[in-house]
């Protein structure tokens, strides 16, 4: 194996590892299957854990040679608590950032795509919007009900602060009857998506890599 081919294979590694594309200034994180919170997941289920994502996007928002960041989704939801608070952290940084939804940006999956400066969605993508869920023993009291309202008022007034739709339509969408079987709630597709306000813009990769370099080039002039 010459030099060269053990320098591509090292930067692959680098990017499979690290997430950073060298050159351009574009560091990029990818969101896939079950965001993993305070409980850790089997094994043999794909997961992101915030406690690995949140200590990166300080990284990213420190270093001076990461120009902005790609936040690549394809998840089905997860930890509220963990989507959130990685929702947060993306929502306040400086640097510009872009969202691209391939596949699935399901159940807390939507405040990490909408929590980007500018989101995209490819046309094949779905999201699943529906009340918060819990699993385990819950006690059927009226403190219950009221927490659930609360966590659900969070989720609800971050999408609408950070997207174009209203909470009007939002909640419309998560207590839908009629397209989730036994379950509230609505799956819509990347057209779909745009249309109601929620995502900004149907395209792939190259047009969010586009958009994200004109804001690189806008926030260094």
């Amino acid at each position: 194996m010459d030099n060269y081919e053990k320098k591509d294979e090292n930067e692959l590694e680098s990017i499979i590892k690290t997430g950073d594309v060298e050159g351009d200034g574009i560091h990029c994180i990818s969101i896939i299957g079950q965001i993993e919170g305070h409980y850790i997941l089997p094994q043999d289920q794909k997961a992101t854990k915030y406690e690995h994502i949140i200590p990166l996007l300080v990284s990213c928002e420190q270093d001076e040679s990461i120009k902005g960041l790609l936040v690549v989704l394809n998840t089905m939801g997860g930890d509220v608590e963990a989507g959130l608070a990685i929702a947060e952290m993306i929502a306040s940084m400086k640097k510009p950032t872009v969202s691209l939804v391939l596949g699935g940006g399901h159940s807390i999956g939507v405040p990490l795509a909408v929590s980007a400066r500018r989101s995209f969605i490819v046309p094949s993508a779905t999201m699943t919007i529906h009340p918060v869920r819990i699993t385990g023993v819950v006690v059927g009291s009226p403190q219950t009900f009221y927490y659930f309202e609360r966590m659900q008022k969070r989720i609800s007034d971050f999408v609408c602060a950070h997207s174009n739709i209203n909470e009007e339509k939002f909640l419309s969408l998560m207590m839908n009857t009629d397209q989730i079987a036994t379950d509230t709630g609505s799956v819509i597709d990347g057209h779909e998506a745009v249309e109601c306000g929620l995502i900004d813009e149907v395209g792939g990769l190259s047009n969010a890599i586009d958009a994200l370099k004109k804001m690189i080039e806008k926030n260094e002039a």
